[in-house]
């Protein structure tokens, strides 16, 4: 199968996101080696600065492991799921992505993402709970959504952004009687960390690359709808951090988990990509057109 052409659109959220993930962790280096340099002068900056950098290239390196330890992922191998592995290769070999691992979550919950720093070396995750909620086609769009993050390295921000925020949140633990305390203080700070590195715009683009590579029309919509119905459904609790990663938001938009939303409503991508359907299904020439076309 040939892989599915780069659109000039495609090109550009690739590129932002490395410059993304570039002045995160530089600045990440540089703001250590400041505060260290503000406290101890020069000598003591210069340290600081090499503490963040190696930190910064840590994170880089580990932020997968990190955040699949983060969640509890298991590793999945291909003969246990023998017809995923089969429609994930399809996919990835059709979306010029390689997947290195796939990766599985005992959890009734449906929700899936992809991580990974490349369209190169890539990874997916799933739970228990999201193969079995959809039909096979409905699958296959949804995890084109994912892998579409990972083709416009979406993954290398998401992952470095989540397990940062995630690690702030978790500083609250060691405030001991004064933990939701300090949870108004971190909670924010590590909501505009989140809000500052990634954009709706992300989720808009990875339903629109899912809806071209689909064979069958509208299976994202209802694999959007039927995911979103049976999250519903199902009790969730996790580190509001996380909420980035996932096909839809599975957390409620109120309190601390709203500072760590960035995804669109829901109806307004369903109502976009019901316009881009609109627009496939005008370009499709009634059957006698088509015959006279093949003749």
């Amino acid at each position: 199968m040939s892989a599915f052409p780069a659109p000039p659109e495609a090109t550009f959220p690739s590129i932002w996101n490395l410059a993304k993930a570039t002045f995160l962790l530089g600045g990440f280096a540089l703001a250590l080696g400041g505060l260290a340099w503000w406290l101890g002068g020069l000598s003591v900056g210069a340290l600081g600065l090499a503490v963040g950098v190696i930190a910064g290239a840590t994170l880089l390196a580990t932020g997968d492991r990190v955040l699949l330890g983060m969640v509890e992922a298991e590793e999945l191998p291909p003969e246990d799921a023998p017809a995923l592995a089969q429609m994930l290769h399809r996919l990835a070999e059709n979306m010029d992505v390689h997947v290195d691992q796939l990766y599985a979550i005992e959890d009734d919950h449906p929700r899936a993402f992809a991580l990974g720093r490349s369209p190169r070396h890539a990874a997916l995750v799933v739970t228990t709970g999201f193969l079995s909620m959809a039909s096979i086609d409905e699958l296959e769009g949804l995890l084109a959504h994912e892998l579409a993050h990972a083709r416009h390295r979406d993954t290398l921000v998401q992952t470095l952004v989540v397990v940062i925020a995630a690690t702030v949140l978790e500083l609250a633990r060691f405030a001991g009687p004064l933990k939701r305390a300090a949870l108004y203080v971190l909670g924010p700070l590590a909501g505009s960390i989140v809000q500052l590195f990634l954009s709706t715009r992300r989720e808009f683009a990875a339903d629109t690359v899912a809806d071209r590579v689909s064979v069958n029309p509208n299976v994202v919509v209802t694999g959007l709808e039927r995911l979103d119905r049976a999250s519903e459904l199902v009790p969730f609790s996790a580190n509001p951090a996380t909420s980035p990663l996932y096909t839809i938001d599975p957390f409620d938009d109120d309190g601390l988990a709203g500072w760590f939303s960035t995804h669109p409503p829901l109806p307004e991508r369903l109502a976009r990509l019901g316009r881009r359907e609109a627009v496939r299904l005008d370009q499709v020439p009634p059957p006698g057109e088509a015959r006279n076309a093949r003749q």
